[in-house]
């Protein structure tokens, strides 16, 4: 464990100001830890009362009537299993039809009964819905406006995966009338929990050491960084994957680098709960959107104020680098492709199985791809109906035909290209490096722009050779005139122009 508290300090200051606050952050990077932690801290500290309440259970309440109530219940519920004194008097005399003034009235009477102030961690704030997020708020708002009068709590803290900005966007998308007195203005700040640094995860794989003598080398901790980007939930489970499953506990063993790529292969393949939860949002219209368009390369397309570019930002699906957007760590890059291709994969396995590959681990590329050329003529109007992702459907299909001829003896190394309307791969099998650039054809100069960027990417890769792949979708042409191969040398390269 690494303490939350040390990454976290600012949170301090912000309760000793009595104000009202959101933590967010991605799934499983340690929020409700850090509320667990703030908790215990304020407990021993003795300045303040401090409570937890999850909220995850009201989800299903849309309707206030309903959905009030239920955080009524939640508070009393967190109470029960707490040691805050009282805890049998909070909503004792609540009117139980008044759902508009029910937790705004319970809390007053309650923090009258305390001798400390009271500081409540609400977690999931996600789940509250429509009218009940918005009551919600208002009875915090009209507490917080009135606590100088009437003892209310201390400081409130909202924990879930998104900023206040996007409960506002949610609350608009279903055309709810906030009014003029907005229950969201009493929010003073919106606090993120930050991905581990290099020095987060020496820090916490030295703790293994220190109990096992087992090591985590620094080239083995920077892979694992490189291949994360510091997301806690992936820096604990690729640990794990070698330590218990690849190694079996065995602690005289070396953690090696391929131990890593193992790992990783696992994760992917197991599709484990945090893997699972975040790619079910793949199939959220607002998150194809943004994913489409990093998956063309079209990130100039995505408005970085967008409310669904934010919501995918505080999901941790998407970040931002170098002024581009890209997939959160190259993991999630890896498994956004596989999960939307999953299928084709699936369908292809019996039919092209390592058929172009020799004995001597050599792949057939041109055999390949022209393969995938007939394949692309006879079937490309039944494999694009079977995709959400329509635009998006020609390079995932070609990326699934890929995948199924190296599964378990070699990888795809993706690159998204921000911004300039293309993926680049490198197939890496037995050793050797096949370069794959892949285009749709929007104008007239995609084949010129196409290459002399694959150029450019064959000289960072170090290869003269590689196929430039340009997916024509226009009507106008028939197949004969899309379903082309020529040759091309540039400076020193060959590269072979692949129509489909």
């Amino acid at each position: 464990m690494l303490s939350m508290l040390e990454r976290n300090k600012e949170i301090f200051s912000l309760i000793e100001q009595e104000h009202y606050f959101v933590i967010h952050a991605a799934r499983q990077t340690g929020k409700t830890t850090l509320a667990q932690e703030l908790i215990s801290y304020l407990e021993k500290e003795g300045k303040y009362y401090s409570l937890y309440c999850s909220l995850e259970s009201v989800e299903v309440f849309r309707d206030a009537k309903a959905g009030i109530p239920e955080i009524l219940n939640n508070i009393k519920l967190a109470l029960k299993y707490s040691s805050l004194p009282n805890k049998n008097d909070f909503a004792k005399n609540i009117d139980k039809l008044s759902y508009s003034t029910q937790i705004g009235e319970a809390l007053k009477d309650y923090c009258t009964l305390l001798d400390k102030p009271l500081v409540i961690f609400f977690d999931e704030i996600d789940s509250l819905q429509d009218e009940t997020l918005v009551t919600f708020l208002r009875q915090l708002r009209d507490g917080f406006i009135t606590r100088s009068k009437i003892p209310f709590l201390h400081s409130a803290v909202l924990i879930g995966m998104r900023n206040i900005r996007d409960y506002k966007s949610k609350v608009r998308d279903d055309r709810t009338t906030l009014g003029s007195a907005s229950p969201f203005n009493i929010i003073t700040d919106a606090l993120t929990i930050n991905n581990f640094s290099l020095e987060d995860i020496e820090s916490l794989y030295r703790q293994h050491t220190e109990e096992t003598g087992q090591i985590f080398a620094r080239p083995v901790i920077e892979k694992i960084f490189e291949q994360t980007d510091g997301q806690p939930w992936l820096v604990n489970a690729i640990a794990r994957e070698i330590v218990e499953k690849i190694l079996k506990n065995d602690y005289t063993k070396q953690i090696a680098i391929n131990t890593v790529e193992e790992a990783i292969q696992n994760i992917i393949l197991h599709r484990d709960t945090h893997i699972d939860s975040l790619l079910d949002k793949l199939k959220e219209p607002r998150v194809q959107k943004v994913i489409e368009s990093i998956l063309l390369g079209k990130s100039g397309d995505i408005n970085i104020m967008d409310d669904d570019t934010r919501y995918c930002l505080n999901l941790g699906l998407i970040k931002l680098e170098n002024k581009e957007v890209i997939p959160g760590n190259k993991i999630y890059g890896e498994v956004i492709v596989r999960t939307l291709n999953y299928n084709t994969q699936f369908y292809l396995y019996n039919q092209i199985k390592n058929k172009w590959i020799d004995k001597e681990g050599n792949i057939d590329m041109e055999g390949l791809l022209k393969g995938f050329q007939q394949f692309w003529r006879e079937n490309s109007d039944i494999w694009m109906e079977k995709y959400e992702y329509k635009e998006a459907a020609p390079h995932l299909i070609l990326q699934a035909f890929l995948q199924r001829i190296i599964n378990g003896g070699g990888e795809i190394l993706r690159e998204y290209a921000s911004g300039r309307e293309r993926m680049d791969l490198c197939v890496i099998y037995a050793g050797k490096k096949y370069v794959i650039e892949l285009k749709i054809m929007y104008s007239k100069s995609v084949i010129k722009d196409g290459l002399e960027q694959i150029s450019s990417y064959l000289s960072r890769i170090g290869e003269n050779r590689g196929w430039l792949v340009i997916f024509d979708r226009s009507d106008k042409k028939n197949w004969d005139e899309k379903i082309y191969w020529q040759t091309e040398n540039i400076g020193g390269k060959t590269i072979y122009v692949v129509g489909c």
